[in-house]
């Protein structure tokens, strides 16, 4: 199935007017990659790969990297969740990505080379204020930060945002906005697992008009993209949790 609606990709705000500061480059190399894999994906193999591909690239293929941090929580919910989003994401789109995440901390080196960070588990996220530093330089340097509530994560990532970003609060992305067209076109965030039977919410920040970061509240995707077994959820339902993932790859990749 082809998108019903693609962005065109523009510079990220800022660079065109100043220089990339050093911590700032890696992430710029790995979006301008992924982005000419996008236009290789688009124009269906007409262009050689190997000719769209920025020289300074150091990783071809698109990786998302998982969030490991303090605190209790089980950062590391739901083991088949990511490598299956990639795999998936890879088969319908045409972009080449790796076969699992990267795992990262916020002291992480290669931080900067992955244009997603993944946030997930169902306790505490313990981030002392160094590792919010980076975090908020890692979103201004272009980054993109989805949380997923894997149930009992709320009220944790809600403090972590208020610490984040004292003057500003999550707001509803409603079915508006474009992370729901990014690549599939869907009526809004998909309810995965029951839980307390509340509706399926998306959440953001919004930072000069670009969403930096992305919180499904009460939807469950990790749970919906794992093994079929792990779960037993009937099709349609791990369809409509894949067709999310993959509308929130594609936005990070994409969002200008």
């Amino acid at each position: 199935m082809l998108p019903t609606q693609r962005h065109q990709y523009q510079p990220r705000r800022g660079r065109t007017e100043s220089p990339v500061s050093p911590p700032q480059r890696p992430i710029a190399r790995a979006i301008a990659g992924a982005i000419a894999l996008v236009l290789v994906a688009l124009l269906g193999g007409m262009v050689d790969p190997a000719l769209a591909q920025p020289p300074t690239l150091e990783a071809p293929e698109v990786r998302i990297a998982r969030l490991r941090y303090g605190g209790g929580g089980d950062w590391y919910c739901d083991p088949s969740s990511l490598p299956n989003w990639l795999r998936e994401f890879q088969r319908r789109t045409g972009i080449p990505t790796a076969a699992s995440e990267a795992v990262v901390t916020l002291d992480s080196e290669d931080l900067y080379r992955y244009p997603l960070l993944y946030v997930s588990g169902h306790g505490r996220i313990g981030l002392d204020d160094a590792e919010l530093d980076e975090l908020r330089r890692y979103l201004a340097a272009g980054g993109f930060l989805y949380a997923d509530d894997n149930y009992g994560l709320d009220a944790s990532f809600r403090e972590l945002i208020s610490r984040l970003y004292p003057d500003r609060e999550l707001q509803p992305v409603d079915s508006s906005h474009s992370i729901y067209r990014a690549y599939y076109d869907l009526p809004g965030l998909p309810k995965i697992h029951v839980h307390d039977g509340h509706p399926a919410q998306g959440f953001g920040i919004q930072i000069d008009g670009r969403l930096v970061v992305y919180y499904s509240w009460s939807s469950d995707i990790g749970d919906g993209l794992e093994d079929p077994e792990v779960h037993g959820n009937p099709p349609e339902v791990r369809e409509a949790a894949i067709r999310m993932a993959c509308n929130i790859l594609m936005y990070a990749l994409t969002s200008p």
